[in-house]
């Protein structure tokens, strides 16, 4: 560790606790395996339908997070506050600024609209986010990369899964006060400031533990699954971090849906352009079944051949990415108005690589498909303009 400064990790206090924080008590609707049903080519044979909804909400145990993240007023727990952190002022800013560092080197699609504010000179007003909201994107991302890198980073090799368990035991470390480097406090002093749970963070470790033992997925249910654990999980967090407009029209469950639901679209998309890449690493992260049922199978995979068949199986699978992205935008519009144009930019900017997919007709094998950095500028104020949209517009539009 580079810095002067010791950290100083605060003990737990010892005290009355009290069950006076309560969160709203709401249902999570259980999601419909509703389907959706493949263009007929020319040949005039039938594709088979693919489903849309993995698996229910309720089986992800996303109300008990909705309901702990939801405190009144975004108020800890007492029990937390106590345990809040106490460090050096020059350690904690060199700690954010290490996080942002990290994020503008690595974040190049997914997290640029949260650094667009410093490179455009546009009138953002109050959509501007508070600097302590963009801190804990950084210091959440910064978490979300190292976790990642565990199994996909440059000491990949040397996983296992001590490792993991190891990595869970720090987790629970920095949400109990006690950081172990600088990066882990910049996590520990966000989470002492917003209503965090822990278990979308533990969920996300789980989907690395499925990275290092399953490499092939049945069904969408399945691959559902781990979009959820490494992806889904990180629209959790975010939430009480951008914060859920005072105006509101829907329910606090419906705009976590929606936050879940851009990460499963942005794993989807990941999958799709990603697919070349996987497999030359042995790895298919395409539902078995629908490959069959689509005159495919992983050897087709393998073979990095772009066929006709291929073809229509690739724009059912956009297909249903956009979906997921569909469903997000109503959650994009019911968030704190400061929070929205980066999100908003997300989804948009991940919607385009679906876009460069069809452009490269389909070739996902030897092309990767991208947005340029020229059309990313360009897509913000596009973003920002839907930001400042009402949300009561995009609900009657979907």
């Amino acid at each position: 560790m580079c810095s002067t400064f010791s950290i100083s990790s605060a003990m737990p206090c010892i005290g009355e606790t009290t069950d006076k924080f309560r969160y709203p008590k709401s249902k999570v609707r259980m999601a419909r395996a509703e389907v959706i049903t493949a263009p007929r080519p020319a040949n005039s044979q039938a594709y088979p339908r693919l489903l849309k909804h993995g698996i229910p909400h309720i089986d992800l145990h996303l109300q008990e997070i909705v309901e702990r993240q939801s405190s009144q007023g975004n108020i800890l727990p007492l029990q937390d506050l106590c345990r809040k952190p106490e460090f050096h002022p020059m350690f904690l800013q060199e700690a954010y600024e290490r996080c942002k560092t990290i994020c503008a080197e690595y974040a190049k699609t997914f997290y640029l609209g949260w650094f667009s504010y410093e490179n455009l000179n546009l009138d953002a007003g109050t959509m501007l986010m508070t600097e302590e909201r963009q801190k804990a994107i950084w210091a959440i991302y910064v978490w979300c990369r190292r976790t990642d890198e565990l199994v996909d980073g440059p000491n990949a090799v040397y996983m296992n899964t001590g490792v993991l368990d190891r990595w869970e035991e720090r987790l629970q470390d920095i949400f109990d006060g006690r950081p172990y480097d600088m990066l882990d406090a910049a996590l520990t002093d966000t989470v002492s400031k917003f209503p965090l749970d822990i278990k979308p963070f533990r969920d996300m470790i789980e989907g690395m533990r499925m990275d290092t033992r399953k490499w092939r997925y049945e069904n969408f249910s399945e691959l559902y699954l781990y979009c959820y654990y490494v992806a889904g999980t990180v629209g959790l967090m975010s939430v009480p971090i951008m914060g859920i407009a005072p105006e509101s029209s829907v329910s606090v469950q419906t705009i976590y849906s929606a936050a879940l639901n851009l990460g499963i679209g942005n794993q989807l998309t990941n999958i799709l352009r990603d697919v070349g890449e996987d497999a030359l690493r042995g790895r298919v992260y395409l539902p078995q079944d629908e490959l069959a049922q689509f005159g495919l199978s992983e050897k087709d995979v393998f073979a990095r051949k772009v066929t006709d068949r291929w073809r229509e199986f690739m724009k059912e699978q956009i297909k249903r990415a956009r979906f997921y992205f569909n469903l997000a935008e109503v959650g994009a519009s019911q968030l704190d108005r400061a929070s929205r144009w980066p999100v908003w930019s997300s989804l948009m900017l991940y919607r385009k690589i679906l876009d460069a997919i069809e452009d490269n007709d389909y070739d996902n094998f030897s092309k990767r498909a991208y947005v340029g950095k020229t059309k990313k500028l360009l897509m913000l104020p596009l973003a920002y303009t839907k930001a400042q949209s009402t949300a009561h517009t995009l609900l009657f539009q979907l």
